[in-house]
């Protein structure tokens, strides 16, 4: 009789083996592409096979050993392939053996230390800076990444960005297509070409956590799964590359910014705004650990970068007892800084909410004004909203109304907007 419990160790066993596995198949057969087909040629086999079967003992070695099964096949056909190239040039009278020979016997040349505790390291940094390279759109890199490092479904991430699954299904091929093309290497990229590139895997990493904290569009304000993808893959980079203060940084500013998750949402799954928060409710062990990351960051004496700064913020509110009690000034002084290293409107947007915080609403009104002026964050209900916020707090109400009401028709989260329309509400 069947085991359904069959299918779920396979999805347990994928979503934590499956880099490993595809870095180690990669490493095996030296085609990043052909290693993320064989592993998941393995997967379609444990999902038939477990639950009929029973789990193995060793899942990972299963799905690796049929990994390896399904590239030695493959190299066959190949070979076999090749050989008849040869015997038709042969009887055309070209001679010789035809380009792209067979390569040994893949039994016999095959690497038998895929586990060995020293390359495992290297080959899942081998695929998150393969995944994340340059020459891919944004898009791509993130379906790349979640993809053959985080082991989540073309159905999965579809349902975390809300797009259609053939949406990301072309992705994925569009990437792999052009990483075969340029004949991108299966390995860990030289220092300088892994500082240069280190960037566009942080970003990666960034961008699906900021996705998940605030839902652009539907109706949960904070999709948890891909919260904890986004905090898994900055980890495997803590882990992996000890030595680099921003990546310590960008697992600092996710520990604490999820920290605050549990008092983000009420009951009923609507925002529950920062002042309204109970404070006893946030991960106090996830405050933790992001300020233990910060401290790491800022031990390598460069000064913090773009992602440590944030993290630096985020702990200014996630030490404080209260609004009122935030050190706001400080804040106020991270965001100048941060908007020196990495301008931005909404950096400007955010340092103005500090501001207003720190000094009042009539210097916080003048930046808004300035970036408003400038065009700044079109299509938003960001910038709007945070005017009508600061008009409200001056007695300007039909002002205030009138942002609120844009703001409201701009947002995307249906979440977010019930906020909106209740502030609207108590306008009168």
């Amino acid at each position: 009789m069947a085991d359904p419990t069959g299918r779920e160790a396979v999805a347990a066993v994928w979503r934590i083996e499956s880099a490993r596995i595809v870095g180690a198949l990669a490493r095996y057969c030296g085609d990043f592409s052909l290693a993320e087909d064989l592993a998941q040629e393995a997967l379609a086999e444990a999902l038939v096979t477990w639950p009929r079967d029973g789990v193995p003992r060793n899942p990972a070695g299963w799905l690796l050993t049929v990994g390896r099964r399904r590239a030695i096949d493959a190299f066959r056909r190949r070979a076999a392939l090749n050989e008849r190239y040869a015997a038709l040039a042969h009887n055309l009278g070209e001679g010789g053996v035809a380009s792209g020979s067979a390569p040994a016997d893949p039994v016999q040349s095959a690497d038998d230390g895929l586990w060995d505790p020293d390359q495992i390291d290297d080959d899942v940094l081998a695929l998150m800076f393969i995944s994340c390279h340059p020459m891919l759109s944004r898009e791509s890199r993130i379906a790349l990444t979640l993809r053959v490092v985080g082991g989540l479904t073309s159905d999965e991430i579809a349902r975390a960005f809300l797009i259609p699954t053939a949406t990301v299904q072309a992705r994925i091929t569009r990437a792999k297509k052009t990483l075969g093309a340029a004949r991108v290497p299966f390995a860990v990229p030289s220092a300088d070409e892994r500082a240069e590139r280190l960037g566009s895997v942080l970003n990666v990493v960034y961008v699906v956590f900021t996705e998940a904290t605030l839902a652009s569009s539907g109706e949960e304000l904070i999709r948890l799964d891909l919260a904890s993808e986004a905090q898994r893959l900055a980890r495997i980079l803590a882990r992996l590359m000890p030595g680099e203060p921003e990546v310590h940084g960008l697992l600092a500013l996710l520990e604490l910014t999820a920290a605050r998750f549990p008092a983000r949402t009420g009951p009923d799954g609507e925002p529950v705004l920062l002042e309204h928060q109970d404070r006893r409710r946030w991960d106090r062990p996830a405050i933790r650990r992001g300020r233990a990351a910060l401290a790491r960051a800022a031990q390598a004496g460069q000064g913090l970068g773009a992602y440590g700064l944030q993290a630096a913020i985020a702990e200014c509110h996630a030490v404080a007892p209260s609004v009122d009690q935030t050190d706001w000034e400080r804040v106020v002084l991270l965001y100048e800084a941060l908007g020196r290293l990495a301008p931005s409107p909404v950096v400007e947007l955010n340092r103005a909410v500090a501001v207003s915080m720190a000094r009042g609403p009539v210097a916080a009104l003048h930046i808004v004004d300035e970036l408003a002026t400038d065009g700044a964050l079109p299509g938003s209900h960001l910038l709007p909203s945070v005017r009508g916020e600061l008009l409200i707090r001056l007695g300007r109400t039909d002002e205030a109304r009138t942002e609120l009401e844009r703001a409201t028709q701009l947002c995307g989260n249906e979440r977010e907007r019930t906020v909106l329309r209740r502030k609207l509400t108590g306008l009168g």
